[in-house]
């Protein structure tokens, strides 16, 4: 099996890198100058579950169509990259190649769908946390690294998802072949946007957030919110996952922050759109009152337009 990996940077670097250095097929889908870095010092994994120096596969734009077509294309790029993404992979793609996008959120998939088809595009999602600095090296921050993906038909003996099972397996990934991705991608959407609406409007971590007066009641309400939007959508929340949530939303002293603060912090493009944006219109679609998450995604707002100022 051929694996093209949409960039080498902290999620598909992690993963494309865990993948190439237990011998799958893997190929990078780089700029020049991601390229050049490559030539020079290989791909670097800095990780709690083990350091890596790789010499990796890795081509340019230029370069794609002559090594098309692939199997499967690994998707990670940030939603606010996504056109530009489907763009850069179009050329790899051929007749039977599948895509497994595990971006945040969901309203992702219809512009997938629309483009190369939903047969051909597996749900998936991963729990990561990771970045990469100026020096090029992945930097993966903590121990979780798991990948969920799955038919979303619901189809549970997929040939083409055991043969990505069987490629993270060999390369010792902690993954799930699920066969209710949907239900598993609005899980972790829901809590995710709960987590990324409420440290990016407070900028606070968990714990901070939980120490006020009424930051605990801040906290289930938002995220009451996100469930029932989850529910009105086909796919309900099970009690188990919830409780997890709101103990993770409701930890105290947690220094949890939600990946979209610290690009909010930096200065970079965020995913609001995408996530908490996104799961607003959901809301008023379904005819839910979401007030906190539209307090939340007015401040989102008003971050981008100050960034374009």
């Amino acid at each position: 099996m051929r694996i093209l990996v949409l960039g080498a940077g902290g999620t598909g670097g992690y993963f494309g890198g865990r993948l190439a250095q237990a011998g799958v097929d893997v190929t990078f889908l780089v700029r020049p100058a991601r390229a050049a870095q490559l030539d020079a010092d290989g791909l670097v994994i800095r990780s709690p579950l083990g350091d890596a120096q790789l010499t990796v596969r890795h081509l340019t734009a230029e370069q794609l169509p002559a090594a098309a077509p692939f199997d499967v294309i690994l998707l990670s790029c940030k939603a606010y990259d996504l056109d530009s993404s489907l763009d850069a992979i179009a050329p790899g793609m051929g007749e039977h190649t599948t895509l497994l996008p595990i971006l945040n959120g969901l309203r992702h998939y219809e512009t997938l769908d629309q483009r190369f088809g939903a047969e051909r595009v597996l749900g998936g999602l991963c729990f990561i946390s990771v970045t990469k600095p100026a020096n090029g090296e992945v930097l993966h921050l903590g121990k979780p690294a798991s990948v969920t993906f799955g038919e979303r038909s619901g189809e549970t003996h997929s040939e083409r998802c055991a043969a990505i099972a069987n490629a993270f397996a060999q390369a010792n990934v902690e993954h799930k072949h699920s066969p209710a991705i949907t239900q598993d991608i609005w899980i972790k959407y829901s809590f995710l946007t709960a987590l990324a609406a409420a440290t990016c409007l407070m900028r606070a971590s968990v714990g901070v957030i939980v120490s006020t007066d009424d930051g605990r009641d801040f906290m289930q309400r938002l995220y009451g919110e996100c469930i029932a939007v989850a529910a009105a959508s086909g796919s309900p929340i099970p009690a188990d996952a919830q409780a997890l949530a709101i103990r993770n939303l409701t930890q105290e002293g947690s220094t949890v922050t939600a990946s979209m603060l610290r690009d909010l912090e930096s200065g970079q493009p965020i995913e609001g759109e995408h996530i908490v944006g996104d799961m607003l219109a959901r809301a008023r679609a379904a005819g839910i009152d979401a007030p906190l998450l539209g307090v939340a995604w007015c401040h989102l707002q008003a971050y981008a337009a100050l960034r374009k100022s």
